[in-house]
């Protein structure tokens, strides 16, 4: 049985004591529902059972459901009856486990009834775990967003966890905080609004390790993190990082200075306890900029901020350290966008992306959405015939965008009008296209063998006051 961990699932998310308040208008102040995205990604039928958790509660409700080989489908987890159906206000983790591989995105909902957002935070979920989760950005009050994040047992059996947060530029933590016997599956919850041993203003990271309960033997954990706005709608959502995953090498699929409007930004944590970190960020058009971060410490690095950057410059970045490993969290403002997605460490000849969708008729109006696939080709030479695969939500082909060539440490970009004008693709992912209507559709991405690609995917709503998007990673499969 394959098992995928999902560390932030939310039958109705109360961020806030008063979010109930009619009144509510910021992100901080939104209630959320989950629907979870799942991907089988083999050539043979699923039978997948979803587990959820309240928080810190070993009981789980069970939901099963069957997947067509190579398809897509959504749970909404709000909307579950009966015996499936989640207790009120269920704020919790779900482990998803499969006769075949599958992969997962979560995406959360926002009510309308609490407040202005109409942005959708997604973050995938986790196919295994580690002792130490690597969360590079936190935030109370800071740029008027508080952070929220969820640390999920990946492990056996109980697990005590220990969380240090350190401010920018700071080698020792502002604080730290200890929680016991979390039960396998369950999760435990931070709300940095609602944390009164940080101080207002707070901007740093956090590191969270776990061990068996009542020992010092490590144990797995996973995370997610939530960013909402106090004075804004904005809201985005992004991976804890495990602390293996570090390197000195960090590959961005996505890099912008002001195109459109937008900008990207780098959050790279150092993820050593004694060691410096000297930072270097190469954009794909040439330009470099540099920091130095301390043991433990976080700096954030904008791609307008290095010399020579072209206004309107659309790339990729690469991001080396010499000295201690590093994680990065890359961030997309300006124009609306409040979105973010992981540096990757290493590529795949193949990547799975369970959310995609696309509308040529009903994307102005706001009713869909449409998902862009940035691709990057991570080695140094250049990769020939890239095909992005688009499956309905039956797991039927219905057209692939070839791509001709993606240079060395380039990207290429691809949506589903790139691989046709029928029905199917214009419409993806829609009840317009998809037998016996309803939504669903994924993509595969495959380059040759042995090639090293990696993805993001910029899943964008037209709204009332204008476009809203955030992104995810494309998930590395065999």
């Amino acid at each position: 049985m394959r098992r995928i961990q999902m560390a932030a699932v939310i039958g109705l998310l109360l961020v806030l004591a008063s979010v109930g308040l009619a009144a509510a208008q910021s992100g901080y102040q939104t209630q959320f529902q989950t629907a979870i995205t799942y991907q089988n990604i083999s050539t043979s039928a699923a039978v997948v059972t979803f587990s959820f958790y309240n928080e810190k509660t070993a009981s789980a409700v069970v939901v099963t459901r069957n997947l067509n080989a190579n398809a897509g489908a959504s749970l909404a987890v709000g909307s579950l009856t009966g015996s499936e159906a989640l207790p009120s206000n269920f704020l919790g983790s779900a482990i998803l486990g499969s006769s075949q591989p599958v992969v997962a995105t979560l995406v959360q909902l926002p009510q309308p009834s609490t407040g202005a957002v109409r942005n959708r935070p997604m973050s995938n979920g986790f196919s295994s775990g580690s002792s130490q989760v690597l969360l590079a950005t936190v935030l109370k009050g800071a740029f008027n967003t508080n952070s929220k994040f969820s640390i999920q047992n990946a492990s056996d059996g109980a697990v005590d966890i220990t969380v240090q947060f350190f401010a920018v530029g700071q080698t020792s933590p502002a604080l730290t905080l200890t929680e016991s016997n979390i039960p396998v599956g369950a999760a435990k919850y931070y709300d940095m609004g609602a944390l009164s041993g940080l101080p207002a203003g707070f901007d740093g990271s956090a590191t969270v390790t776990a061990v068996r309960t009542g020992t010092t033997t490590p144990a797995n954990i996973v995370g997610s993190v939530l960013e909402l706005q106090t004075s804004g709608v904005g809201v985005r959502a992004f991976e804890g990082v495990p602390n293996t995953a570090a390197a000195n090498t960090v590959y961005m699929a996505t890099a912008l200075c002001g195109l459109g409007g937008q900008t990207t930004a780098y959050a790279v944590q150092n993820t050593s306890n004694s060691q410096s970190a000297a930072v270097t960020v190469t954009y794909s058009n040439g330009t470099t900029q540099q920091g130095t971060i301390g043991a433990g410490g976080k700096q954030s690095f904008n791609s307008c901020n290095a010399s020579g950057m072209p206004q309107s410059f659309s790339g990729a970045a690469t991001i080396t350290s010499n000295g201690a490993p590093i994680v990065v969290i890359a961030k997309v403002g300006g124009a609306g966008r409040y979105t973010a997605f992981l540096g990757e460490t290493s590529g795949s000849a193949k990547l799975a992306l369970p959310y995609a969708r696309w509308s040529n008729t009903k994307y102005d109006s706001g009713q869909y959405q449409r998902a862009a696939i940035a691709i990057q080709n991570i080695s140094n030479s250049a990769v020939s015939n890239v095909r992005v695969r688009y499956l309905n939500k039956e797991g039927t082909e219905v057209g692939v965008h070839t791509i001709a060539s993606i240079p060395a440490l380039g990207k290429a970009n691809s949506n589903a009008t790139l691989a046709g004008s029928t029905t199917e693709l214009t419409e993806f992912g829609n009840p317009e296209a998809n037998p016996g209507g309803g939504f669903g559709g994924s993509v595969i991405v495959e380059g040759p063998t042995g090639s090293q690609l990696i993805a993001v995917v910029r899943i964008s709503s037209n709204t009332s006051t204008g476009v809203v998007a955030e992104d995810y990673n494309g998930i590395a499969i065999q």
